[in-house]
């Protein structure tokens, strides 16, 4: 079971949502500690995002995400998607387009793996560059011009460091974090932070593959939703 089905980093400093079936949690967060924060406690999706109330996107919820410039993100929910305005700390939220399917809105993604749905994204360094993951595939696109960039690769070609651990079959939810080239990777119960590389495959493990509560521990009580 998933304990997280998504995750966007926020444009306010080391904050990050969370989003577990149609509920989300606003978290701060302290790469290497364990002293991170609840910062909004757990509520329904259509109660913090109201532009979002009788969408996908409140229920069943959402299933990717990945924040591009200021307040603005993607959000997925199967194969539907839409960009929004987050608005963080106030209820100024609002859809900037969509919502509509993901075919539509990234019509690189017609007839791929990615076309129906996809698992967890987060951005990269390079410009306006993000990762995508759907089961054991990944694929990097420039959100501005929708264009792939590459092919679509097993995760475990790409990252040869997650070989051997439960994130080459498939990562539920990521986030790229404030400090530059590192992302957060969620699957179960369980998360590891990386260092990317881009055009790179030497990517590195910044610690061990370890349970979401022991190294989140401001989490225990809220995951897993039941």
């Amino acid at each position: 079971m998933a304990y997280i089905n998504a995750a966007f980093r926020s444009s306010r400093d080391h904050e990050v949502y969370f989003f577990t079936k149609d509920k989300y949690v606003r978290v701060y967060y302290t790469p290497g500690r364990t002293d991170d924060k609840i910062l909004t406690s757990l509520r329904l999706i259509s109660i913090g995002f109201e532009s979002l109330e009788a969408t996908f996107f409140a229920e069943p919820g959402i299933d990717c995400a990945f924040d591009t410039e200021g307040n603005n993100a993607y959000v997925f929910s199967t194969k539907y998607c839409a960009y929004i305005d987050y608005a963080p700390g106030t209820a100024n939220d609002k859809i900037l387009s969509g919502p509509t399917t993901i075919a539509k809105m990234f019509p690189v993604f017609k007839n791929t793996v990615f076309e129906n749905g996809i698992d967890s994204a987060f951005r990269s360094t390079k410009g306006k560059e993000v990762y995508l993951f759907k089961g054991n595939k990944y694929t990097r696109i420039a959100y501005d011009s929708k264009q792939l960039l590459g092919t679509i690769r097993n995760i475990a070609d790409g990252f040869p460091v997650l070989k051997g651990t439960i994130f080459e079959s498939g990562i539920d939810a990521c986030f790229a974090s404030h400090e530059k080239s590192e992302a957060y990777l969620f699957k179960g119960d369980k998360y590891v932070r990386i260092k990317f590389t881009p055009d790179a495959t030497d990517d590195v493990l910044l610690g061990n593959v370890r349970p979401i509560l022991d190294g989140w521990p401001c989490l225990r009580g809220i995951l897993p939703v039941s």
